[in-house]
């Protein structure tokens, strides 16, 4: 499996991440097969929250890795919401959070930790306090933030102890605003409109990650759009190249997000064995730039 550098950590990771959202849609054996395939395919990076499935996806996890030596993993967690509640960045929350989530996955330690959303009420100096804490114990050793924009990070990377190493946010051929807003500039078009502060170019400048969520959906969760009739021209592009280099869909679409020079790092979130293996294979593919922007524009971008 290809790897990219994670973050400014100067360590490895691969290529495509593995998000572990529906694992509550597996039975413990099924599980078992989940992980054990994936690590033959080298995906042994694993995406949790600690709201999935209410926990308990972690929970299933955790069943799933006894016996697989901890360093042969690598997982990540997400923190900070509190279902139909608030989102909650204090000290006390954070840390309860990850005891919470090892205790679920019976591992000691995540490799690295997000701020699940941003929180409006977010105090950086508490947030410090709670990785500072986290970093001393052993108890998480990098830390990132989810769907926060460049002032966001800025304002918390004053107080932390650390740099952050990623953030997680959302991107795929049809919901790829921060990509037109860096093609369309000083223009008067839709997509050229920066609405997350030019977080692409700012996460470049500052090594740190980008884990695209969703990569298959368009709008926020309204479907997929591959095979979906509502995108003839981006399924045709899409299926024409699966064609011409023998692989699936799939593997195309998330060979798209690879081509990009930001070494994205896009989180595949199907319990599908079959789709997983498609989404690896994408790791092995290198689209050219015409076939690149070829797919870009049938998705509905433009160029100026």
């Amino acid at each position: 499996m290809k790897t990219i550098p994670f973050g400014a950590t100067g360590e490895k990771v691969p290529a495509v991440a593995l998000g572990c959202m529906r694992l509550t849609r597996l039975s413990d054996e099924e599980a078992k097969t989940y992980v054990r395939t994936a690590l033959e395919l080298g995906l042994n990076f694993f995406d949790h929250a600690d709201i999935y499935g209410g926990g308990e996806s972690e929970a299933i996890f955790g069943r799933a890795i006894r016996g697989i030596p901890r360093e042969k993993l690598l997982i990540q967690s997400k923190c900070g919401i509190v279902p139909g509640k608030r989102y909650d960045f204090s000290k006390e929350h954070i840390l309860e959070a990850v005891d919470g989530s090892l205790s679920r996955l019976g591992v000691d330690y995540l490799d690295s930790l997000l701020l699940h959303r941003p929180d409006a009420l977010m105090e950086p100096e508490e947030v410090a306090e709670a990785f500072s804490a986290l970093l001393e114990s052993g108890k998480v050793r990098h830390f990132g933030v989810s769907n926060q924009n460049p002032a966001q990070m800025e304002l918390l990377e004053k107080y932390l102890p650390v740099p952050i190493v990623a953030d997680q946010l959302q991107l795929s051929l049809t919901n790829a605003t921060m990509i037109s807003q860096g093609m369309e500039v000083n223009m008067v078009t839709s997509g050229a409109v920066a609405r997350d502060g030019y977080v692409l170019d700012y996460c470049r400048l500052h090594n740190i990650t980008i884990q695209p969520w969703s990569p298959f959906q368009y709008g926020m969760f309204e479907g997929v759009f591959l095979g979906n009739e509502k995108f003839p021209a981006l399924n045709a592009a899409i299926d024409s190249l699966a064609r011409k280099y023998g692989v699936t869909p799939v593997t195309v679409t998330v060979a798209w997000l690879l081509r990009h020079p930001a070494k994205f790092q896009p989180i595949i979130g199907s319990m599908n064995l079959g789709r997983i293996k498609e989404a690896a294979a994408a790791a092995e593919l290198t689209l050219t730039r015409q076939e690149w922007y070829d797919l870009y524009l049938a998705a509905g971008n433009i160029l100026p």
